[in-house]
């Protein structure tokens, strides 16, 4: 690409001060600043290469301004500096320069590889947004844009550490947007972009972003915190001195060398802890917390026990994170102390490494190169391999995005494997969440659970530093229930895989008795057709298998008839052919065959059956009032019958009117209990004070079943009337 711009001799750099930016994002730091900052830990050369990145995004964005009225580069470069000053290897800042020009200008992807390198080319790939597609909505579009980004992650780190420092400048120059669009970025960055920073253990990122968002989303709230805060300081001031010199003196008279500083903590943080435990500002007491920082691990022990003497301990307050560090890496320990005056202080006590990663997190492993620069050894592996088993279990790039945003909680609980292995997972993370962090396996086919040795049914949440051993069963399946009580987005997608590899098998063998039983109606049969007839069929119906049709015809997305008709060249629709026996129901067919919940049929009642487009077929008796209303305005009805000897329960509703006397509900669920049966729910209504009306969902295995039942009911004396329930319209 052509540039107008010079190419400046080695070591010199064009003598642009600092300016500041009209978006309220403080200081404009300009190349001559980037370049003289990466002098400091970059040699020459990368350095250059930088360069050559620069002067490639400014020709590409000269045209551009953003909103604030500045040139557009001032953007990536602000971006390239703030990674800078997380000390990233020079093809992540060149990535962080250039990370808008294939988005936002005509530059290809094959252009920067060509001019830079096939690495750089994919890190700007991997932030840049998909283009709109027309028929995606915009949550959709950034939904799928999101996907792409993640997955772009899995292959190299830096891909999410670029677009979290785009993120936080554009959080910086907020102030020019319209306020709408500015409380939908917050939001957008304090759901989804500070909780991956907080995963990956950027804290200094995490705390700006959260700032930022919260100063946006709440600016009422934030500056009445911010004004309260500033009056604090100057009261509390002299405590957090005296409380600093009594650390050091104590640290002194160990012998222990070691840096002691206080810190205020941020807003956002305050305000949630007030939100959460319903607290004012004044009740608020950590407000303030100090930070130890020392040479070694058995310091940092023996440091708490003097801090532990100088001050009492709050009991249930200590946490250890060095022997078991948080899931992003942080290592550190935490008491809470009574301090002065019955304030509580809050202390963390760590070593110079880990307060390094506590503050960069996977960034710190640029500061001691491997060799491998894509991706650091563990920190953030875990939850990568993670999110590539959730992508394969999501169906909608919607549907990742909220599988990833459950994953983003910050509390957690570690639990710990037969073997001593510790599983870190989320806060309110059941039995089956465990199972399936093990393994997708292990989760598909657990059926029960040892917690601490003892049986427990798998929706248990499970208590920090419990252990836990899951039972499993090859012939046992997830059941759909699961989802209502698992929390991590693994468990979630891993369920919805089988549950959808289960029912595309049920919907393949339904949609492939209803083919057969539509073309024997025309005197004809699957198996005498020829395999280059079906091939041709399929192409003409855009299918990619024989079984892919199977599968639309039994969820109801191609009707039966149009398809017999493409395959015998006749227009089934017109011409039906010989009647043909109905399509048997079993009953265990799974989830593509459903039993409408307005009349409950069951075997041996006269039923009738409609495709529901995308889930199969429901199952209604003929007497039902949808049937009555509907059938009339739909072509999509199929006459089915009930196979013999039928095995299994099926639920079914009746209606009761009794007289209200005590003990009435005991008498009739201990009658349906002798003949029996289960009842899976009750409601009730009142009539006149003297009697009320009892709606039973019980379950039963046939219409003989049932008339026992009923038999047996009306047998009670407070029974004054029984009946069917076959439901109302819907």
């Amino acid at each position: 690409m052509a540039t107008s711009l010079p190419v400046e001799p080695e070591g010199k750099w064009p003598p642009i001060a600092p300016v500041r930016g009209s978006g309220g994002g403080g200081p404009r730091y300009l190349i001559s600043d980037l370049c003289t900052y990466l002098e400091s830990y970059l040699p020459p050369e990368q350095v250059r290469e930088v360069y050559r990145a620069y002067l490639f995004g400014a020709e590409a964005h000269k045209d551009q301004k953003r909103l604030s009225g500045e040139p557009y580069i001032c953007h990536p470069v602000a971006v390239a500096r703030i990674l800078a000053e997380m000390r990233m290897d020079y093809q992540c800042l060149m990535a962080a320069i250039l990370h808008d020009v294939i988005e936002d200008t005509p530059t290809a992807k094959d252009q920067l590889a060509e001019e830079f390198s096939e690495e750089i080319a994919e890190l700007v790939d991997g932030v840049s947004k998909l283009a709109r597609i027309g028929s995606l909505s915009r949550a959709e579009a950034q939904a799928e844009s999101f996907r792409k980004m993640m997955l772009a992650m899995t292959r190299d780190i830096r891909v999410i550490l670029i677009k979290l420092a785009d993120r936080l400048h554009n959080m910086r120059t907020l102030g020019v947007m319209r306020p709408d669009k500015a409380r939908r970025i917050s939001r957008e960055t304090t759901e989804i972009y500070a909780p991956i920073a907080q995963r990956l253990g950027i804290n200094s990122l995490r705390v700006e972003l959260e700032d930022l968002g919260m100063a946006a989303y709440y600016p009422w709230r934030y500056r009445v915190i911010d004004e309260r805060l500033q009056k604090l300081r100057g009261h509390r001031r002299e405590l957090v001195n005296s409380v600093q010199q009594a650390m050091r003196d104590r640290l002194d008279q160990e012998d222990f060398k070691g840096e002691v500083s206080g810190r205020e903590k941020h807003i956002c943080s305050i305000y949630r802890k007030m939100r959460d435990k319903h607290l004012s500002l004044g009740e608020v007491a950590d407000v303030f917390a100090f930070r130890i920082l020392v040479k070694d691990v058995d310091t940092c022990y023996r440091v708490l026990g003097a801090m532990h003497s100088l001050y009492k301990p709050v009991p249930g307050r200590f946490k250890d994170y060095i022997a078991i560090p948080k899931a992003n890496g942080y290592q550190s320990l935490h008491t809470v102390l009574v301090g002065p005056h019955g304030q509580h202080i809050e202390v963390q006590i760590r070593t110079n490494e880990m307060h390094q990663v506590a503050e960069e997190g996977i960034a710190a492993h640029w500061h001691y190169k491997t060799g491998d620069e894509k991706f650091p050894p563990a920190a953030a592996a875990e939850w990568v391999r993670n999110l590539l088993e959730v992508q394969k279990g999501s169906g909608t790039s919607t549907e990742f995005l909220e599988h990833v945003k459950v994953d983003l909680f910050p509390d957690e609980v570690y639990v710990f494997t037969p073997n001593g292995q510790i599983k870190v997972l989320p806060k309110g993370a059941s039995v089956v969440d465990f199972a399936y962090a093990i393994h997708s396996d292990v989760g598909n086919h657990c059926v029960a659970a040892r917690v601490d040795r003892h049986l427990v049914p798998l929706r248990t949440r499970l208590r920090n530093g419990q252990t836990v051993q899951i039972l499993t069963n090859d012939d046992a399946r997830p059941n759909p229930a699961w989802l209502d009580f698992v929390v991590t987005g693994k468990a979630r997608a891993g369920i919805r895989t089988f549950l959808k590899r289960l029912e595309s098998d049920e919907a393949a063998q339904l949609g492939q008795r209803m083919l057969e039983r539509e073309l024997e109606k025309h005197g004809a049969a699957l198996s005498a057709i020829k395999e280059s007839q079906i091939q041709s069929v399929l192409e003409q119906l855009k299918v990619n298998s024989l079984r892919a049709l199977m599968i639309d015809i039994g969820l109801g997305n191609r009707m039966v008839k149009l398809v017999t008709g493409t395959l015998l060249s006749v227009d089934a629709l017109d011409k039906d052919g010989e009647p043909g026996a109905d399509l048997t129901i079993r009953g265990t067919e799974g989830m593509v065959v459903k039993f409408g919940n307005c009349c409950h049929p069951i075997p041996g009642d006269p039923v009738i059956a409609v495709f529901n487009p995308g889930k199969g077929l429901v199952v209604h008796h003929q007497s039902c009032p949808n049937v009555l209303d509907e059938k009339k305005s739909r072509a999509d009805w199929v006459d089915v019958r009930w196979e013999k000897d039928i095995q299994g329960e099926f639920d079914t509703a009746l209606y009761l009117d009794v007289n209200n006397k005590r003990g009435m509900l005991a008498t009739i669920a201990s009658a349906i209990s002798e003949m029996g049966s289960n009842i899976d729910d009750i409601r009730t209504e009142d009539h006149d004070g003297q009697t009320s009306g009892l709606h039973l969902l019980i379950s039963v295995s046939d219409r003989k079943h049932l008339a026992a039942i009923m038999r047996r009911l009306r047998a009670i004396p407070e029974v004054l009337r029984i009946s069917r329930d076959l439901g109302r319209k819907s």
